[in-house]
């Protein structure tokens, strides 16, 4: 019984006690795990970007010249041809038949002056003897020089019948590609005028044609000097040096293309040619560049975005990872984390952007630790368990 009695009150102490550590208060949650790096200095590259439209070389529009049935056409649409190609034919019968009457009228013509001179000799010898009055002879003259025009009219009349029956043959002026058919064989042509039938574009180089602020003009006089000795000998050899990863003639980076699927493109173009005025309503100049294309990628009618290396600027900037930025009602801050681990959120000004990097003009000093993974999990003032970011998670 003794025994007994004594359980009784250590069992209700140690149930008194477990009732007590069930009912104590949690302790403070631990700090947020986030990941910081530095603020550096780096070289950013900072591009002038504008919408380009892309145009060949040459484009010449193939037209018949000559009205008549369409009876072949001798290429494939879309194909590369070489100039002297031929594109399409004429039904020749007509004009065959005209240079043929215009052969016959030329050697009538030269008949009746052969005729008309042997007549000329003999009066002028028998004007000698008195035979045959000044009025005969004149006129024996005047028949002699009226075959002679006709001789020359019946020439041009057989060049302009030859030169009809050669454009019933159209072959193409210019190396390039032509393009798809506007017209198919058994239609008529020529009938109101000459009618297109294609047109064949050089695109090796490829015209690429973009508007240049005023500001970036004034800013890069170098790249406009000496237009008008830029011909294609010369930009063949500075397209040849861009793409060697060099810069062209006085400094010039070259201008790059960006294409619709954000890819850059292989060949940097040199810029060749620049309107005579800048357009007041937009405060840009048109700016004309000629890039090389020999894969023939690059097609007319392609829109890009024509971006040139902005040589003056990007250079030893203060940069953070475009991610670390808070964005509230227009302003940005970053979340400064401080010796004590505890946050700091400062306001900050920025400058241009590139390739996930934004620059960092006003707000935070070099060395400064900002978070730049784990940012919605921080509050001004909050403490941190910061961790430095792996390489690739800090850029």
């Amino acid at each position: 019984m003794n025994r007994s009695i004594l359980a009784v009150p250590v069992l209700a102490a140690l149930a008194l006690g477990a009732c007590a550590e069930k009912k104590a208060p949690p302790g403070p949650p631990p700090p947020p795990l986030v990941y910081v790096a530095p603020v550096a200095k780096h070289d950013v590259p900072l591009y002038t970007d504008s919408v380009a439209a892309l145009d060949g070389y040459d484009n010449a529009d193939i037209r018949a010249r000559v009205r008549g049935y369409l009876r072949t056409q001798t290429y494939k649409d879309g194909a590369r041809v070489k100039a002297g190609d031929p594109l399409f034919t004429i039904e020749a019968t007509e004009y065959t038949a005209s240079v043929a009457s215009a052969k016959a009228a030329l050697e009538r013509a030269k008949v009746a002056r052969d005729r008309n001179r042997i007549q000329l000799d003999r009066d002028q010898g028998l004007i000698k003897t008195g035979m045959i009055s000044q009025q005969d002879l004149d006129n024996a003259t005047a028949s002699l020089a009226d075959t002679e025009a006709q001789i020359t009219a019946a020439e041009a009349s057989l060049q302009t019948a030859s030169l009809n029956l050669s454009y019933t043959q159209i072959r193409s002026p210019i190396d390039g590609v032509a393009g798809l058919a506007l017209v198919r064989v058994g239609n008529l042509v020529g009938q109101d005028g000459p009618t297109l039938l294609t047109t064949v574009s050089q695109t090796d180089p490829i015209r690429i044609n973009f508007a240049l602020s005023e500001v970036d003009y004034v800013r890069h006089p170098e790249r406009f000097m000496n237009l008008e000795k830029r011909d294609l000998a010369w930009v063949k050899k500075q397209t040849a040096t861009l793409d060697s990863g060099g810069m062209a003639e006085g400094g010039d980076p070259g201008v790059e293309l960006v294409l619709a699927d954000g890819s850059v493109y292989g060949h940097r173009g040199i810029i060749v040619t620049a309107n005579r005025q800048i357009d007041a309503t937009t405060g840009t100049i048109t700016v004309q560049a000629l890039a090389p294309n020999p894969d023939g990628l690059l097609r007319p009618g392609q829109y890009a975005r024509a971006r040139i290396r902005r040589t003056e600027a990007g250079h030893d900037e203060l940069v953070v990872p475009e991610r670390a930025l808070i964005a509230v009602q227009g302003t940005y801050s970053l979340a400064v984390v401080g010796p004590d681990n505890k946050v700091q959120l400062r306001r900050v000004e920025l400058g241009p952007a590139a390739k996930g990097m934004q620059i960092i003009t006003k707000g935070v000093a070099e060395g400064d630790r900002i978070v730049v993974d784990g940012v919605q999990k921080v509050s001004d003032g909050a403490l941190v368990d910061p961790k430095p970011a792996p390489t690739e998670t800090a850029r």
